[in-house]
């Protein structure tokens, strides 16, 4: 069955801005459907032309770029909440790919009728619009830590904020959480090799701090991966859209 926007399972979390009862009903004439897409399909292809917009509702996947020489950057890990195609939108086709790495269910949207945004909901299209900054502000980070942190740092940061991520939209069950990634995934968002990555991981485990092995992420100790990571231990997220 297809979940309406007034019973979304996403809008009751804490991490995402209430919704008026106008915008919860706009947002109802606004979808045009849902979509079910199974692990390892390619949702949008680099280059493509989609007529069609997302909300991710259930499952995670990732966005990344192919080069020239044929290797692959993941620019991004895609999770509950996140807005899909926006550069489909704004700029006709995508700069980037999003493939699914679990099974997910997207709400979809007509990428015709994204000037209605404007239009009609100033403060939706707003959201739009912080979405895209946010995003800008997670590459230039990322671009940051590339540029200047050592292996180790790079990996249990990437394994915090992935983490913060999840317990953010409610998959986290104690220190747990699902991670449907491959080591060679993490390998092409930190600028890694996979033989680096798999040592680095092997390192981290030793510590005591963290173990992901068969898709699931276990913090054994969070306030020593946010050590290695230098980050704050009272990491509060900030409240955020949804579409």
């Amino acid at each position: 069955m297809v979940t309406t926007c007034e019973k979304c399972p996403l809008r009751k979390r804490p991490i995402f801005d209430p919704m008026t009862e106008r915008e919860v009903t706009f947002m109802q004439s606004f979808k045009s459907g849902e979509l079910k897409i199974a692990s390892g399909t390619t949702l949008m292809m680099e280059g493509s032309n989609s007529p069609q917009l997302y909300t991710n509702l259930r499952g995670m996947g990732l966005r990344y770029k192919t080069l020239e020489s044929g290797d692959r950057q993941v620019i991004n890990f895609v999770m509950p909440g996140d807005f899909i195609g926006l550069q489909a939108g704004v700029m006709r086709e995508m700069q980037h790919s999003v493939e699914a790495t679990s099974d997910m269910v997207l709400c979809v949207f007509d990428r015709k009728r994204l000037w209605e945004l404007f239009r009609d909901q100033p403060g939706r299209a707003f959201d739009l619009t912080w979405l895209g900054a946010v995003e800008e502000h997670f590459l230039g980070e990322s671009l940051a830590i590339l540029g200047h942190m050592n292996g180790i740092a790079r990996v249990a940061r990437a394994l915090i904020r992935l983490f913060n991520r999840g317990a953010a939209v409610g998959l986290v069950d104690g220190n747990t959480m699902p991670l449907p990634y491959k080591q060679q995934d993490l390998a092409d968002a930190l600028g890694l090799s996979l033989v680096h990555t798999n040592k680095t991981l092997k390192k981290l485990r030793e510590t005591g701090a963290v173990t992901w092995r068969d898709g699931v992420l276990d913090i054994h100790n969070y306030d020593a991966l946010c050590d290695l990571a230098d980050l704050e231990k009272d990491h509060k997220p900030v409240c955020r859209p949804i579409l």
